[in-house]
């Protein structure tokens, strides 16, 4: 099967540290983006809830999905990968930000191989929705927290 490959992108007039300030702690995740609720399993290996290794789980409807943090580089990059609760292997998604301007650039992109032939095509447009509304909600929350 093929590897599947989406992404979404959105500028904001946030910077780089007030984007990664949300970014970084996944807690905040379910209230600026279209996924649920959030806990956390297990802390990285420095004892940050969301540093490299650090475990989390997302319900969003009937979605329970457990992702683990695989990169972490403050104020550039943040990977993670999902490691149960969608139908996908090797699932990894890569943020990533870039000073635009006074602003930032928000890059969200993912690949992954779904379990089942003839299935990529929905796992695309039903997780390119998300990254759209995750990346748009990041864009606009950043800002916000300014004011």
């Amino acid at each position: 099967m093929r590897t599947q490959r989406i992404a979404a992108e959105a500028t904001t007039e946030a910077t780089p540290e007030e984007v990664w300030h949300l970014l970084s702690d996944r807690s905040t995740w379910p209230s600026w983006s279209p996924l649920g609720s959030h806990a956390g399993v297990s802390p990285g290996a420095d004892g940050d809830p969301d540093g490299v290794g650090g475990i989390a789980e997302f319900v969003t409807g009937r979605h329970r999905v457990r992702e683990e943090i695989v990169e972490r580089e403050p104020l550039h990059r943040l990977s993670y990968a999902l490691l149960s609760g969608l139908p996908l292997r090797d699932y990894r998604a890569v943020v990533e930000l870039t000073p635009s301007g006074a602003g930032t650039r928000i890059r969200w992109s993912s690949t992954f191989v779904p379990e089942r032939p003839g299935t990529g095509w929905i796992y695309r447009l039903a997780l390119t929705r998300v990254l759209r509304g995750t990346v748009t909600g990041l864009a606009a929350a950043a800002p916000a927290r300014r004011r």
